[in-house]
């Protein structure tokens, strides 16, 4: 299909970033298994190599299947491009080590995934770029943490594992009045729930691992440039967009490639340095998934609303954290910002015990008496999956950090498959059951 914009959501996810008649008119995009690609002549390689012209290198930076992949992601964001990389994680570090270097500051919410707090307070502390963490629901703690080395702000739509609902345009006008663009994880939301676009984010990124490829099956992350932060307003600010750069012949990125600087710098540097690559093979998996992303993404919602307002009424549960419970705090959120449904990422507490071994042990045994419920440590599968965030994805949180994020002892997350929503009421209520 030629690069013309898709009509609709659902068109654009099958169809969008691929034309047939390139690959011998395939109508699914083919699995390019090469590490390399040859070169018409010297010439027309040097020019590749400075970035002269558009084409394919090396597999380290790019895969004509991988991107099919980038352009049909970045349609459906609204964005001026992407760039794919080999897991969520990878896509979060290498979006904000191409807006912030050593000695510099990022403003981060305290409610996100584990793993991504570990690599902001940790990793990047080593790499030295500070992070400061804010409560995301406090607009003045998001202004008063700005520095004049701030870079960015960064944060989820829908934070895993309690489902907060970001304000997103409240944030973001707050990074764009410091001057800053708002870097956006819109993982459990995915663009189908929510375009960040829409609300004044600027950057956003996936792990396609998740709703994306949807089976659990292959690894994946994405970096979209949502085209609507400008890197020359203040072009002191950002020197590796606005000078001209040692490894890209010429000008400086923004004059070379205007909107697409930022993405331009991420993949030949970052991408290309660090060599967090996608397969081509785990490229046409997420693609695979990636055509059904609206009619999953309905069910994961729809069944979520379900197995949360059963929860929300059983005696052994304490509290339901779920946006789409009116209770919620973030009900008035989830009603603005995802109109299509709300998450199917959610968490709900048990009574808690004596102390946290006593909440693990009736964790461990609600879990364990579960058989539709798989403990995995992953979301956005197929298949419904329960983890026990304290001791599995956010166990080396200190307890303040875990109390920032609204984490106990007594949580347990739930990521909502494709199964038959009665079928996992009934396990879960079954397992609440015999618990009490």
């Amino acid at each position: 299909m030629p690069d013309a914009p898709c009509p609709s959501f659902a068109t654009a996810q099958v169809q969008g970033g691929y034309d047939p008649a390139a690959v011998q008119y395939a109508s699914v995009p083919p699995i390019y298994q090469s590490n390399a690609y040859r070169f018409g002549s010297l010439a027309e390689a040097r020019d590749l190599f400075a970035l002269r012209r558009e084409g394919n290198v090396y597999s380290r930076t790019g895969n004509p299947t991988a991107t099919v992949l980038e352009q049909r992601v970045a349609a459906l964001e609204g964005g001026v491009g992407a760039v794919s990389v080999a897991s969520g994680q990878a896509a979060v570090a290498l979006s904000l080590l191409t807006l912030a270097r050593q000695g510099e500051h990022i403003v981060a919410a305290h409610q996100l995934y584990g793993g991504t707090i570990y690599l902001l307070a940790d990793t990047f502390a080593d790499w030295g770029i500070e992070v400061t963490f804010v409560d995301q629901d406090d607009a003045a703690a998001w202004r008063d943490a700005v520095r004049p080395t701030t870079r960015a702000f960064f944060a989820e739509t829908v934070a895993n594992p309690l489902a907060q609902v970001l304000d997103v345009r409240t944030v973001a006008d707050i990074a764009h009045a410091a001057g800053v663009p708002l870097v956006i994880d819109n993982t459990v939301a995915t663009p189908f729930l929510q375009r960040p676009k829409q609300h004044g984010a600027d950057i956003v990124v996936h792990s396609a691992t998740k709703f994306i490829g949807g089976h659990g099956a292959a690894l994946g992350g994405l970096v979209v440039d949502l085209g609507t932060f400008d890197f020359t307003a203040d072009a002191a600010r950002w020197p590796q967009l606005n000078e001209p750069l040692a490894r890209v012949p010429g000008a400086a990125l923004t004059e070379q490639f205007g909107p697409k600087a930022y993405l331009t710098l991420l993949r030949t540097k970052y991408s290309q340095d660090l060599g967090p690559s996608l397969s081509a093979f785990n490229a046409f998996q997420l693609l695979q998934g990636l055509e059904s992303l609206d009619l999953r993404m309905a069910r994961h919602s729809s069944s979520a609303q379900t197995v949360a307002e059963a929860l929300d009424v059983h005696p052994a549960v304490a509290r339901v954290h779920h946006p789409g419970l009116p209770a919620s705090p973030w009900h008035g959120a989830a009603t603005r910002y995802l109109p299509r449904g709300a998450a199917s990422v959610f968490s709900f507490e048990l009574h808690p015990g004596a102390d946290a071994e006593d909440d693990f042990a009736r964790a461990a045994a609600l879990i364990d008496r579960l058989q539709v419920a798989q403990l995995v440590a992953n979301i956005g599968d197929a298949r419904t999956l329960v983890a026990h965030p304290a001791s599995m994805t956010h166990s080396h949180l200190s307890p303040e950090q875990l109390a920032a994020g609204g984490i106990t002892s007594a949580t347990i997350r739930l990521s909502i498959g494709l199964e038959d929503p009665a079928d996992i009421v009934a396990d879960l209520t079954g397992a609440l059951d015999a618990l009490r």
